[in-house]
């Protein structure tokens, strides 16, 4: 049978009247570029979803040109192009809208507090666009961050107890952002910064100034959103915090959405 003889199954009619909102693949891993604030451009692994609408009349897409997308933009998927990615996938699924999601660890060069001895920090990111009628971009950071108990100090004869915290922000936002001085941002409004590597006399440090800064989970999204409403490029945000509490066998959490102007 010949290419040209062998039937389009996914193009065929389907009777049930019902569109479908989002259809695609899911969680491929490709390389991708970031912009870096300090190196310029960062090279990393993401995940990837990959979306178009089927109207009614459509039995199925084409999960092929999904692929044929991501290979045609090979060594430059980023931000500055995520725009011309989805009027791609548009053009060739034949879509009304299309949806990008790019879920990557992204790396920043620390340095102790003291010490001065550098290591490398994961903070896991993710970037979503969309088209329609319009362009649509945003860009979530999950930064981890050191949160201790303003409650445990008060009340406590010897010190308090401290956990761990994930700090999760979503900004939408005109012109540039970058992760770097969103990350930043972040770990400002805790009670401590973490590091890869810490040795003695930063572990001293950093355990002080914890103790100076405590944090309820409350304290920390207020503080981040006063942080992220002082940013004239960011329209809409939502911040979450999540505390891995170490006294007990469940976490805090607390949530604030929002926009600016």
């Amino acid at each position: 049978m010949s290419i040209s003889s062998m039937p389009d199954m996914q193009q065929s009619r389907d009777t049930r009247n019902i569109a479908i909102d989002k259809v695609g693949i899911k969680d491929i891993r490709y390389p991708i570029v970031v912009q870096d604030k300090y190196n310029e451009r960062q090279h990393t692994v993401a995940r990837v979803n990959m979306y178009v609408d089927l109207p009614e009349q459509f039995k199925g897409t084409h999960m092929s040109r999904f692929i044929e997308v991501l290979n045609l933009y090979h060594g430059e998927i980023s931000i500055e192009n995520i725009e011309v990615i989805l009027a791609e996938m548009k053009t060739r699924l034949g879509a009304s809208s299309a949806h990008l999601e790019l879920s990557f660890p992204y790396f920043i060069k620390k340095q102790a507090p003291v010490s001065g001895a550098t290591s490398l920090l994961e903070y896991r990111c993710r970037m979503i666009g969309s088209m329609d009628e319009t362009f649509k971009f945003s860009l979530e950071v999950e930064v981890p961050v050191t949160s201790l108990c303003p409650c445990s100090k008060e009340i406590s004869d010897r010190g308090a107890h401290n956990q761990r915290s994930n700090v999760t922000v979503h900004i939408s936002y005109v012109g540039h952002v970058w992760i770097e001085d969103l990350i930043q941002w972040v770990e400002s409004c805790a009670s401590c910064p973490v590091y890869s590597l810490l040795k003695r006399e930063d572990e001293k440090a950093v355990t002080e100034q914890a103790y100076d800064n405590p944090m309820f989970v409350e304290d920390m999204v207020r503080s981040v959103t006063e942080k992220l409403r002082s940013v004239e490029q960011i329209r809409k945000f939502k911040v979450q915090c999540e505390n891995f509490e170490s006294i007990h066998n469940h976490s805090a959490y607390a949530m604030i959405e929002g926009q600016n102007g």
